[in-house]
Parts: structure tokens; C-alpha cells; sequence
């Protein structure tokens, strides 16, 4: 159910008293956190077209990327498409909604995919373009659990890809605000009001990310961590994200001996 809109509407107080109380400034954060995107390159086409037409994204797959020409090769970099979608729309969006109280929605007519330059690497390729005006918390929350719902049945049975890896990736992106945080907050607190910022949405986005307190060679943090994998493990450049839970077990086993390191996979201004 649905929480009240007054009670939605306080969102960015709780998350600027979660900062307060580790000594950290919402607006500092926050405005650092969030980077221009290159509006000005060209563009293939917009997520609408590609969610009318789903093998537009899946030839466009094909020619960007040689080494993906099967099935699998090309699921496994939709999956990936998909993350970046979640990763470099939807977190900036909350961000945003976090630092000012409002934020825009994204119009799937004004999401693009832009082209892959020679010797780039593919991430980030979706831009934002224009916004529409922004909406308070409440419509934020509603207009988002909309989108990503209709979105779903495009990305899970036109292009094959798994419903961990579709909703743990949106729940990265909806959760941007507490990965800014993750190894400054307190941990504990940062987890608590993640997973209960997630619980926001009518989606299925909380039910595979877990906020997890941690510890690194004697430094607390908070890590989210994914039901599903995104399977950027079969890309040629390989590996695992801090986020995957494929070996989720072993991570959380190793951590306390590991140095301190950024969490690949989540949103941050680098990717």
C-alpha cells in the first residue's frame, strides 16, 4: 500500500538528519554527487522507440558490440544496457529529488541512447536530453513505480532479461542517494532508511537489493547488494560488481579483511 503523501513528502528531511548525525551536509553531497551529462551527443534513438520496437535495442547490441552475436553474448549486454539505463536516468532523477524536494520525471521520448564513439568505453549511454517540469515526492514516487512497472514486461520478455537483474538494477538506481553515503553514514542508520526507502515503491525493486552493514579492514560502511546479476561478468572486460550477489556469501565472509574501496556497480559520478 501506498504510504501517505505527507509522509513521502518528508523524505529528504529524513535522509538530510540521517547526513546531519554523521556529521555530513545534504546539499554538499548531494551537489557533488551529481554531474552535467553530455545532452549534445548524438543520439540512435529514444527508450520509447526502443520499448515499442525491442529489436531495435537488440540489433543495435549487435553492431556496437562484435563480441556480442549470440544469444547469450547478447542478453548479457542488454542486461548491462538496462543497468546503465537505471544507473545514469533514474538515480540522478532521485538525487535530485533528495537535494531539492522535487525532480522530474523521465519522459521515455526524451531518454536516448547514444551512439558508441570509437575507443569509448559503454558506459554511460542513455542521456536524459530535456525535463519536464518537476513533481513533489509523492507524484515522484507514483510517476517512477509507474514507469519502471510498464518498463518491465519489454526488458523481461522481449529481451530476455531476468527479473533480478531488471529490478536490482532499478533498485540501485532509486537507492543513489544512500550509495552516496555508503562509507560515510552511519552504517547501520544508512541501511535501515535505504531498504525503507525502497519499500516506497509498488515494485519489485526492494525485494532484490538487501542494504547490508559491512566492515573493511576496520572501516563500517553500508552496501547494497543484489538478488540478481547483471551478468557484466560474461562481457569481455569480465568480473564481478561490489554489488553482485553471485557470491554474495564469500563476499560477506572476506569483507573485515579487505582494504576500503568504491562499490563498482552502483551509480556514482565515475561511471
Amino acid at each position: 500500500m501506498a504510504a501517505p503523501e505527507e509522509e513521502l513528502r518528508r523524505w529528504p528531511e529524513h535522509y538530510r538528519q540521517l547526513l546531519a548525525a554523521a556529521g555530513l551536509d545534504r546539499d554538499t553531497e548531494l551537489t557533488g554527487a551529481l554531474q552535467p551529462q553530455d545532452i549534445n551527443r548524438p543520439a540512435l534513438f529514444s527508450l520509447a522507440q526502443g520499448l515499442r520496437e525491442p529489436e531495435l535495442l537488440r540489433q543495435q547490441v549487435r553492431t556496437d558490440y562484435p563480441h556480442a552475436q549470440d544469444k547469450r553474448a547478447v542478453t548479457a549486454q542488454l542486461s548491462v544496457l538496462q543497468q546503465d539505463l537505471a544507473l545514469n536516468i533514474i538515480a540522478p532523477l532521485t538525487l535530485r529529488l533528495f537535494l531539492n524536494g522535487n525532480a522530474p520525471l523521465p519522459d521515455p521520448e526524451r531518454v536516448f541512447l547514444g551512439t558508441l564513439r570509437p575507443g569509448e568505453q559503454p558506459l554511460p549511454r542513455w542521456f536524459l536530453a530535456t525535463t519536464a517540469a518537476p513533481v513533489n515526492v509523492y507524484e515522484f514516487v507514483s510517476g517512477m513505480e509507474a514507469l519502471v512497472n510498464d518498463w518491465y514486461p519489454v526488458f523481461r520478455q522481449a529481451l530476455g532479461i531476468s527479473p533480478g537483474a531488471y529490478w536490482s538494477s532499478i533498485g540501485l538506481g532509486l537507492g543513489a542517494p544512500f550509495s552516496v553515503v555508503w562509507n560515510r553514514g552511519e552504517p547501520s542508520a544508512v541501511c535501515q532508511l535505504a531498504q525503507a526507502w525502497l519499500k516506497q515503491f509498488e515494485c519489485d525493486a526492494n525485494r532484490f537489493i538487501d542494504w547490508i552493514p559491512a566492515e573493511f579492514s576496520g572501516q563500517s560502511c553500508a552496501i547494497p547488494q543484489r538478488k540478481g546479476c547483471c551478468l557484466k561478468y560474461l562481457l569481455p572486460e569480465g568480473g564481478y560488481c561490489g554489488t553482485c550477489g553471485i557470491y554474495r556469501k564469500e563476499r560477506m565472509a572476506t569483507l573485515s579483511h579487505q582494504k576500503p574501496r568504491s562499490i563498482p556497480g552502483q551509480w556514482r559520478p565515475s561511471l
